[in-house]
């Protein structure tokens, strides 16, 4: 074996080939060339030890265990446990992986995602290496840091303590991908210490060199579950946690495991009963413990399932993986992670052919701005400042995501305290703030046209580098003449200004900034609504029609819609005028019962003939047409009622009818 220190070692620093930022142009980590050594190794017959991680306690980190364990730590190559190991056995797998003592789930949640999604896998995974041809102790695997991705070299020795594996260990014994990524990530870290907690936000990008938002689930966005489908369909790397970071660990029991990290690996909206259901699957990094409640592996209500699709979706085994209503996910976990190379994920419902561009820049910010109270403009002036134009955009959607990242930033208590973000201003005016003490500070906006500016600052007297991202969408010019926009402020507003964000029009017709009573709704909803002349032809909103959908939707029953309560109607306002804009083929601005009945198909609801007519006589006019606000009117109680059969359904109660006994009684009366 290589003694520590000898000439297939280097000093550590960074080796750059070429341009940078692509995965042609690697740069070497502490100056190791894998190929170069491995040839050497293999030239002189000797298997490899890396004196720059060594199989000292210095790599494990002096803080990971207790003195007494630490000097129980033995080093094993994977040769030395196994007659026949291989790097990868039938693929790479999520199923592959068991989180050892170690507590880095966060990094194994992102792994396990990275699974799923072959062409960033290729990217970290070089194919060049294994045990059978060309083994010499002497791995590689490659990360995303601050713009460049980075070939880390590793040799094989991993650590055991008690003869079980301190790292994350294969489920197939001798399989050893999981482990050996592991070390090279914790290399790159500084130790394995350094990977006892951290965030899932950071693992995903450092094995992509994407962009991540991450969506709190306590106050979810309104398009939740779109953004869920568009992230599944666009192949992009998702996760999520729980909260709980003093109850680390702890398993409730209801499967679900407090401060601790999932991979989210489906979402998927299936046929239930009578109606539609969205439903999340999710992976421990344990390898086990999971879920028990409904949706679970064992859970009735699999029995409402069409046969092929419970097959196709159902593993009913003890490895970590569940499904759970998108309801209980919003419930059980706290933050939801979604990342790509691109933020495809916030092009949900977009008819449009689209693509992202991003503007990248790399710079040292002073600590001038230390006061974040005071953003005077000369302050701002003396940081570096970036400007992006949006030339134009898409009310339907997101057009501008902002990422900022701390470069390098070290394990110290300044550094982890160290807030940092970053301003948007236009026409010196400062539009939007930013911040966080984590290490990658991202959110997306929807911007009218005109030229903005970006500002990095932060809150401490400590210099940082920094790199900034702008992602831009480009829309192209195609329109689709049958769809209708979103619902956009008053025309009186001029475009420029125009904030379309539901946020916008909350606070401009909320009462105090905190609520909105029914005669404000029907303010809001005839003035922001009814702008389009095939909406307003079927009549305004009633002040007794908004007292309904206020009803539906108030869950605090206190007379008034909270911010999140009208998120949800806003999101089923878009939806519905779609639906309405595609089922009215003649732009008469009705529907009729047979339109009517392709809207709630559309819509994922069930109705049979007796119930369409009744819905016709009710919301209908003489001639038993729909317009938009008595449509609206309709499809809102049609799918909160349906929503209510199946809870009571689903949570034991006596329903001595069917589901379209009881749609027929509440959808007349």
């Amino acid at each position: 074996m290589l003694a520590p220190g000898s000439t297939l070692t280097s000093e550590q620093g960074w080796q750059t080939t070429g341009a940078t930022g692509s995965l042609q142009n690697l740069k070497k980590f502490n100056n190791q060339d894998f190929n170069r050594l491995r040839a050497l190794c293999l030239s002189q017959g000797l298997l490899f030890e890396d004196a720059t991680f060594p199989a000292h306690v210095s790599s494990i980190g002096p803080n990971l265990l207790p003195e007494d364990k630490l000097r129980r730590v033995q080093w094993k190559r994977p040769t030395e446990l196994q007659r026949n190991p291989y790097l990868i056995m039938d693929g790479v797998s999520r199923f592959d992986i068991m989180q050892g003592e170690i507590g880095d789930c966060w990094m194994l949640a992102a792994v396990g995602s990275l699974t799923l999604q072959k062409h960033f896998l290729e990217n970290v995974l070089p194919k060049d290496q294994g045990f059978q041809d060309d083994y010499a102790g002497i791995f590689h695997f490659r990360f995303w840091q601050y713009g460049d991705w980075v070939d880390v070299v590793i040799d094989d020795r991993l650590p055991f303590l008690n003869g079980r594996y301190l790292s994350v260990h294969p489920r197939t014994s001798n399989e050893f991908w999981p482990s050996l990524l592991e070390k090279a990530y914790a290399k790159l870290r500084g130790s394995y210490q350094n990977l006892h907690g951290g965030y899932l936000s950071d693992a995903l990008v450092d094995l992509t060199g994407g962009v991540q938002v991450q969506f709190s689930l306590k106050d979810p966005p309104p398009y939740l579950e779109e953004i869920l489908k568009a992230a599944d369909t666009s192949q992009c790397l998702m996760g999520c946690s729980t909260s709980g970071q003093l109850r680390r660990n702890i398993e409730l029991r209801n499967g679900i495991v407090q401060g601790h990290a999932y991979t989210v690996t489906g979402a998927v909206k299936i046929c239930y009963k009578n109606g539609w259901k969205h439903i999340i699957r999710i992976w421990n990094p344990w390898g086990h413990g999971e879920w028990k409640g409904p949706w679970s592996d064992d859970s009735p209500q699999w029995d409402h399932v069409e046969p092929k699709c419970r097959e196709a979706l159902l593993r009913n085994k003890d490895d970590g993986e569940f499904w759970m209503s998108c309801e209980n996910f919003q419930e059980q976990f706290s933050w939801l992670y979604i990342c790509n190379s691109t933020p495809t994920f916030l092009d949900f419902g977009d008819q449009h052919s689209t693509t992202w561009s991003v503007d990248t820049h790399i710079n040292l910010w002073s600590p001038v701005l230390a006061n974040r109270s005071n953003y005077s403009q000369g302050a701002i002036s003396t940081n570096p400042q970036y400007f992006f134009n949006v030339p134009d955009y898409d009310p339907k959607t997101y057009n501008v995501v902002i990422s900022l990242m701390r470069k390098h930033a070290d394990d110290t208590q300044d550094a982890k305290s160290l807030k940092i973000g970053f301003l948007i201003t236009k026409n010196s005016k400062v539009l939007n703030q930013n911040f966080s003490m984590t290490r990658d500070v991202t959110n997306y906006f929807i911007l009218s046209p005109g030229t903005y500016t970006v500002t990095p600052t932060t809150t401490e007297n400590q210099e940082f580098e920094f790199l900034l991202r702008i992602f831009l969408k480009n829309q192209d010019d195609n329109e689709n003449s049958n769809s209708l926009p979103s619902p956009v402020l008053p025309m009186g507003v001029p475009r420029q200004n125009q904030d379309i964000s539901y946020k916008a029009v909350f606070l401009r017709y909320a009462k105090q900034g905190s609520a909105i009573d029914a005669l404000q709704l029907q303010q809001l909803l005839n003035e922001v609504i009814l702008q389009d002349e095939m909406t307003s032809m079927g009549g305004r909103f009633s002040f007794d029609s908004c007292r309904g959908i206020l009803a539906l939707m108030d869950l605090n029953s206190n007379g008034q819609l909270t911010l999140q309560e009208f998120g949800r109607l806003w999101r089923s306002l878009t939806k519905y005028m779609d639906i309405f804009s595609k089922e009215d083929r003649n732009h008469s601005g009705f529907l009729d019962v047979s339109e009517l009945k392709s809207a709630i198909q559309t819509a994922g609801l069930a109705a049979d003939e007796q119930l369409l007519h009744l819905m016709a006589l009710r919301y209908g006019d003489a001639s038993r047409r729909i317009g938009f606000s008595d449509f609206v009117c309709c499809m809102l109680r049609l799918e909160t009622m349906t929503s209510a059969f199946q809870n009571l359904a689903e949570g034991g109660s006596q329903i001595l009818m069917t589901a379209m006994e009881w749609l027929t009684l509440v959808m007349y009366t």
